[in-house]
């Protein structure tokens, strides 16, 4: 074989972070044992790997072929290292979540996970759609738990569970005792929204369509308990995911407002990349999410 593991994993260790310095100290190795590792690989096959662009190395197309099947590759035999190591382990696990997945529903999941796989390591990023679908296709992270929907030839999205959003208000609110809003309401409304690139502005832009040139959107913010507690103290109305929202509703600090002529309902959804290697800990997880 003429190339190494260890060169693959100075590609794309470079690949990720566009210098080699960088590169050589996540993989505890010296800048020159690092440049060395990449010079031979590229001379060995003849080819040029990066755009060197000041001090910034940039992959190129040869690169982005070759960075696709080395994460493959690497992938399998970090998982049949770890057999060797513990023929019980299924190895880590990083995932993201979109906040109201994160926040309300991944904790339970991860947690269910480690205590049928014991050993195995979990770390998850919470962030909006738009940056978990940016750290999946750039081999950050093996798995997503998305609310938005994609549409990218790299990932492969593929529907978890249903959801619905739901419009609210203060008990102190004058929409607080209507059986139902019209468009007129929604238009007279000062709104409190999630920012643009999240899954739940996605959808709840999908659900005003018609309508949003004209709302009045007076706070746009990233957190949902920063959201619900706006709403709280009166500054506006919002919508959020049932799910954020039932404790409140029960503990009556927030009051749900019907919009039954405006599809509220989406979908969460599972995004991996197409040719990202299914590992046992990524089989075990999806069907794990799915059971639940």
């Amino acid at each position: 074989m003429r190339y190494t593991l260890r060169q693959l994993e100075v590609f794309l260790a470079t690949a990720h972070f566009e210098n080699v310095t960088k590169a050589a100290d996540s993989l505890a190795m010296s800048q020159s044992a690092a440049s060395g590792a990449l010079k031979d690989l590229e001379q060995q096959f003849n080819f040029q790997l990066f755009d060197r662009i000041g001090k910034r190395l940039r992959v190129n197309d040869q690169g982005r072929n070759l960075r696709q099947k080395a994460e493959a590759l690497m992938e399998q035999a970090r998982e049949l290292e770890m057999e060797m190591i513990n023929p019980q382990s299924i190895g880590d696990l990083n995932l993201g979540a979109t906040l109201t997945i994160g926040n309300y529903l991944a904790v339970d999941l991860v947690a269910e996970f480690m205590r049928q796989s014991p050993g195995a390591k979990v770390n998850m990023v919470v962030a909006n759609t738009a940056s978990i679908a940016m750290q999946v296709l750039n081999f950050d992270l093996d798995v997503g738990l998305v609310e938005g929907e994609l549409v990218n030839s790299d990932l492969d999205v593929s529907h978890w569970r249903n959801d619905e959003l739901v419009v609210f208000c203060s008990p102190n609110h004058p929409y607080a005792a209507k059986q139902s809003l019209a468009d007129a309401d929604l238009l007279a409304a000062e709104w409190i929204l999630r920012e643009t690139g999240s899954g739940t502005r996605q959808g709840f832009d999908r659900a005003m369509h018609g309508l949003l040139s004209s709302l009045w959107v007076k706070l746009e913010l990233q957190h949902t308990e920063a959201i619900k507690r706006a709403v709280e103290s009166g500054l506006g109305i919002s919508c959020l995911s049932r799910i954020s929202l039932e404790k409140a509703f029960e503990r009556g600090d927030l009051v749900p407002l019907p919009v039954p002529h405006r599809d509220l309902h989406r979908a969460f959804y599972f995004i991996l990349r197409k040719d990202k290697f299914r590992s046992a800990a990524i089989k075990r997880w999806l069907a794990l999410c799915r059971e639940q």
